[in-house]
């Protein structure tokens, strides 16, 4: 049995801008969770959101050769509960419009909140909507965002943040996870993990889970080991032996050392060791304790820890947590120097 809302709930109204050569999952995805939730709570005439896609033209807009109709832009100052600002190729573009750019800085002071998915981020820092506000943006781009809007708290790893009624999200699918979070807000959890089971999706990821981690960087083509690095993240306070390693991936030690370093471009222990340095580096920016990250994260002593994470960062575990835990506020230069240097270590 689907969750019903009561008939006299208030509509929301959310408008999702678009423009050429947006990406199209931008669009779509965050929709398709709105719709959903109507679909789920639908009880008579009463429905929580009223959706529509806007656009600068009252012109079909083309998206990944998909065609797109679109209503053109209100009045700025009509009642509107939820912006979103799509991403995509075309924002760069979009960033150029001075007209657009006015609206979407007008438009977002008539509305309860504003969001963006992807390099949405650059339309509504380009209004100054971000201007001393934590932001996310894909991180292909966030050294491009950075430079071009130091006054913004660049943050390049969650999937999305939130700050007061400003919300952005990472890349392209980070929307619908986005999406989600506000049906929760707006209608409760129950409603949210409905909308997620019909979708087949999960709830929503985490806000402040890494967009970018160091098991993607070891995914090779043949996807061979990807099972092994999930067990590994689950795993990280074991000992994890090449012996063990090679157990679990059902082959000979041999085998898989020189298996594994050719599909992934790192040597079982330098690739242990990324994860553990990552997964060290989330917990001290959530609070954790030097001791408690070592623990955690299977470093025998707190040496060995310091050690590792020096030759990665440049800086020592404790340093890194007093610059960088979520209770320290941090600019977007800091952060994404950091994300850079953790993207570019060398490969062994």
């Amino acid at each position: 049995m689907f969750p019903r809302i009561m008939p006299n709930s208030t509509q929301r109204r959310i408008e999702i801008l678009a423009f050429p050569n947006a990406q199209l999952l931008d669009v779509t995805g965050p929709l398709q969770v709105f719709a959903t939730a109507n679909d789920l709570t639908h009880s008579g005439t009463s429905q929580p959101y009223r959706l529509t896609v806007v656009a600068e033209d009252d012109e079909p807009v083309t998206s990944s050769g998909l065609v797109l109709k679109t209503h053109p832009l209100p009045p700025h100052d009509e009642p509107l509960h939820t912006l979103i600002v799509a991403g995509g190729r075309g924002v760069n573009a979009a960033c150029e419009r001075n007209d657009l750019v006015e609206w979407v800085r007008l438009r977002s002071a008539a509305a309860e909140r504003t969001a963006s998915v992807c390099s949405g981020a650059f339309l509504l820092a380009s209004a100054g909507l971000l201007d001393g506000r934590r932001a996310v943006t894909h991180w292909k781009r966030c050294a491009e965002f950075a430079a071009r809007f130091p006054k913004v708290k660049l943050d390049p790893d969650p999937i999305f943040v939130r700050d007061g009624t400003l919300w952005t999200s990472a890349g392209v699918t980070a929307g619908i996870d986005l999406a989600l979070a506000m049906v929760e807000a707006d209608l409760g959890r129950t409603v949210a993990l409905a909308v997620a089971r019909h979708l087949v999706v999960f709830l929503k990821r985490p806000g402040g889970q890494a967009q970018f981690s160091a098991a993607l960087t070891l995914q090779d083509g043949e996807g061979r080991f990807d099972r092994l690095h999930g067990w590994i993240m689950e795993n990280l306070h074991r000992e994890l032996s090449l012996a063990v390693l090679a157990d679990q991936a059902n082959m000979s030690p041999r085998n898989f050392s020189r298996r594994y370093r050719q599909l992934t471009g790192r040597t079982p222990a330098r690739a242990i060791e990324a994860i553990r340095i990552e997964a060290v580096r989330r917990l001290l920016e959530e609070g954790s304790s030097v001791a408690q990250a070592a623990r955690r994260c299977g470093f025998g002593s707190e040496e060995t820890m310091r050690r590792a994470f020096l030759k990665s960062f440049g800086a020592s575990p404790q340093a890194y947590r007093e610059r960088f835990s979520k209770q320290t506020v941090y600019g977007s230069d800091d952060i994404n120097a950091f994300a850079t240097s953790v993207r570019e270590q060398p490969m062994s």
